[in-house]
């Protein structure tokens, strides 16, 4: 007997997103998205708001998060619901440390 094919499972981006959770999202940034949401042309936000939540209104849109030095752009998707803005802009840059560094070494004796 074969077994029957099983079905994969679609993400629901609602059912993660629970309506009663409450959850910061600056009134500019709501204000800005709802504007947007009217209007049928796309457009970047910049926004400093790095503690606002991901809400299903943003799903779609291009948000430009502030770094601390400039406004990265980032693709809102359905997989980021419930997470903040500020995770997905990282503020330090980690430059590869020196390769002939010989000061941090012990002296052999």
């Amino acid at each position: 007997m074969i077994p029957a094919k099983k079905e994969k499972k679609t993400f629901v981006a609602n059912s993660l997103f629970k309506k009663d959770k409450n959850t910061f999202v600056a009134n500019h940034l709501l204000k800005k998205i709802n504007k947007i949401n009217t209007k049928t042309e796309k457009e970047t936000i910049k926004t400093w708001s790095r503690a606002s939540t991901i809400i299903p209104k943003m799903i779609g849109h291009t948000i430009a998060i502030h770094n601390g030095k400039e406004h990265l752009p980032i693709h809102i998707n359905k997989y980021m619901l419930g997470h903040k803005l500020g995770e997905f802009a990282p503020t330090l840059n980690f430059r590869e440390h020196t390769k002939n560094d010989n000061r941090s070494q012990r002296k052999k004796s």
